[in-house]
């Protein structure tokens, strides 16, 4: 297992390679569907104005995502009226849904891991070459032991979200996931597509 502490620089990022198991160490953010087109449409494409506190939130997740981490996950918090906040379970939730957004997110703030389940396309897997950044797989149906990795969460960006797309800003240590998305263009997902359709086309042509 790789010891990877966050934030993570290029050279880290650039040494990680397809099927590489990691253990992240850090603050990171958790971010769902409606965190990521927030995102874009407040400070990317701009096509909302800013209101509230968007702009103190902002000068947050430069800091928090400059060579960071976006988890997607939908934790189960106890402590809400107390704020004294607990993750419970954090389990990851299925990436592609956030493929049209990943991409330019991760330009535009530095983000250097994405971390979910099933992978995502070929946007992300650009941005990946670009920033550099990876993509890491995390433990589907182990929401309680990873949520045993969070040892503190340190806050909290737009609860009004709803507690499972707020951002949860999280401090982890020796969180496990593997790389299958890396920055040199490769992606165990389309790899495992691809054999698999071959493997398709044999059975269709018996």
């Amino acid at each position: 297992m790789i010891p990877l502490h966050m934030p993570l620089s290029e050279e880290a990022i650039r040494d990680l390679h397809l099927g590489d198991s990691v253990l992240l160490s850090g603050v990171m953010i958790t971010a769902r569907d409606a965190a990521h087109k927030w995102m874009i449409d407040t400070y990317i494409r701009r096509t909302r104005t800013p209101s509230g506190d968007d702009e103190q939130t902002y000068a947050a997740l430069r800091d928090l995502l400059r060579g960071g981490a976006i988890y997607h996950c939908g934790p189960v918090v106890a402590g809400l009226q107390t704020k004294q906040y607990v993750f419970k379970a954090a389990g990851p939730t299925t990436s592609i849904r956030e493929e049209p957004y990943q991409g330019e997110v991760m330009r535009h703030f530095g983000a250097r891991a994405v971390i979910g389940k099933g992978g995502m396309g070929a946007r992300t897997l650009a941005a990946c070459g670009e920033v550099p950044g990876v993509y890491l797989h995390a433990i589907g149906g182990a929401a309680t032991l990873i949520a045993e990795t969070v040892k503190r969460v340190q806050g909290v960006l737009k609860l009004e979200f709803g507690v499972p797309e707020a951002m949860w800003v999280i401090e982890v240590a020796d969180f496990p996931a593997v790389v299958t998305m890396d920055s040199h263009g490769k992606s165990l997902h389309t790899e495992i597509e691809k054999a698999s359709r071959r493997e398709l086309d044999k059975l269709l042509a018996a």
